[in-house]
């Protein structure tokens, strides 16, 4: 199987020669060892799955480390500790090390939660690591092409949007639908039907089994299981945890932990609602997003043929909204200017995405899951930067659509094809 390349392994690269320790830190099966291990070069990799290497390191983490780090240094790499939060006291040790060397590029890290934010890590080594997020693939990486550079084209073009993009590739709504279903983690994303859909169960199994526990002690895994599915049928809903508790028969306080859970995990992410001095009544909740939506489906039964003729727009407008998300928020670390996403409803107007840089610069999405589109569609988004709370803004309007063409509607408005999250050149 080919390898496809990581856009994070170029800034991987250069921070290892700034950093004396890199945390890499993503859900499981994102191909976190395949990036060290594969598109990287280290003196020495360790994986703390093998029970061994796990034992030693606990009677004697900074002897072993030592005699590791002092070879590696020779050569002049790092060395590469794998599943760092099976073993979250090591953080002393390797704070010893790399002040004892100044040397950038000491250790790298990877794991599928930060293990710096645990209770049992000893040290959070400030001002010596960096810590960096590895996604699942992006439709752009699945695609071979260059990071997603949408957001800023749009702050440097917000009037004249359409001049600022490259041309979409042209991508059908069945092939869109596919993409979706699919996810993406490296290997499921390849499996068809009900070996994928089975995958991603074993998934969830493996990361309540596995993952949370150096997390969170929790006492209801069960509950938990039953939570991430109700969570799969909800993604791009506001959050109620009051009525996933009456679903789940559990605590708001038990909800609210799981959900933290889930979050640092890389599971879920909620995401806040955008707020300004000039309104007042926005509602605060969190919409929340399943962060694959290709687990998602699976965990909902569903599949490319449930999308067909007569099934509910809403459900696959619902993913579509998620997957825009997911893709933007991917797309974040390798962008000129510093984005942050939320989301903004006062009833009856909604608009999905508000994603906003700094010099008053919003860029507002709404997601339509058909391949048409008309003016109605920037009804929200007209008022919102009108009359409404992003009139002192400097906005733009963004219908994302399963069509295959790029169409102006007047200053700062487009639509745009989903392909155009996968249309930038220059591939990793």
């Amino acid at each position: 199987m080919h390898i496809i390349p990581r856009h994070l392994a170029s800034k991987v690269a250069r921070t290892l020669k700034t950093s004396r320790v890199i945390n890499i830190v993503g859900p499981r099966q994102t191909g976190k060892t395949t990036l060290v291990r594969d598109q990287l070069q280290a003196a020495r990799f360790l994986n703390l799955d093998d029970e061994g290497l796990l034992s030693s390191l606990k009677f004697d983490a900074f002897g072993q480390l030592s005699a590791v780090a002092a070879a590696a240094e020779a050569a002049g790499l790092p060395v590469v500790i794998d599943e760092i939060q099976r073993l979250p006291e090591v953080t002393l040790a390797l704070k010893r090390i790399v002040d004892a060397s100044r040397r950038p590029g000491q250790f790298v890290l990877t794991g599928s939660s930060d293990v710096f934010s645990t209770p049992k890590a000893l040290d959070s080594l400030a001002g010596r690591v960096s810590t960096l997020t590895l996604r699942l693939f992006s439709a752009a990486e699945i695609g071979r092409h260059g990071a997603c550079g949408l957001l800023d084209a749009i702050g440097d073009n917000p009037v004249t949007l359409l001049q600022g993009l490259p041309p979409c590739v042209k991508f059908g709504r069945t092939e869109a639908i596919d993409l979706i279903v699919r996810g993406g983690f490296p290997e499921i994303r390849l499996l068809n039907g009900a070996d994928r859909m089975e995958r991603y169960r074993a998934y969830i199994d493996s990361i309540v089994e596995r993952d949370v526990a150096p997390v969170a002690e929790i006492r209801r895994p069960d509950t938990l299981r039953r939570l991430i599915n109700q969570l799969a049928h909800r993604t791009a809903e506001e959050l109620n945890v009051a009525n996933l508790c009456t679903v789940l028969g559990a605590r708001k306080e038990t909800i609210t932990a799981y959900l933290d859970i889930l979050s640092r995990l890389g599971i879920i992410h909620r995401l806040g609602a955008w707020t300004s001095s000039g309104a007042r009544k926005e509602v605060r909740s969190p919409k929340l997003h399943f962060m694959d939506t290709g687990c998602a489906t699976a965990l909902r039964g569903e599949d490319a043929g449930s999308f067909g003729l007569g099934a509910d727009p809403t459900a696959l407008g619902h993913l579509l909204e998620s997957f825009v998300f997911c893709e933007l928020e991917k797309s974040l670390p390798f962008l000129d200017r510093r984005w942050e996403l939320y989301h903004w409803r006062h009833a009856p107007r909604e608009i999905d995405i508000i994603a906003e840089a700094p010099g008053r610069i919003l860029a507002l999405f709404e997601m339509k899951a058909s391949t048409g589109v008309d003016a109605k569609d920037f009804r929200h988004m007209d008022w919102f930067l009108k009359d409404g709370p992003g009139s002192a803004y400097k906005g733009s309007a963004v219908v994302v659509y399963l069509g295959d063409q790029m169409l102006s509607f007047g200053p700062n408005r487009v639509a745009l094809p989903l392909s155009a999250f996968w249309s930038y050149g220059g591939g990793a």
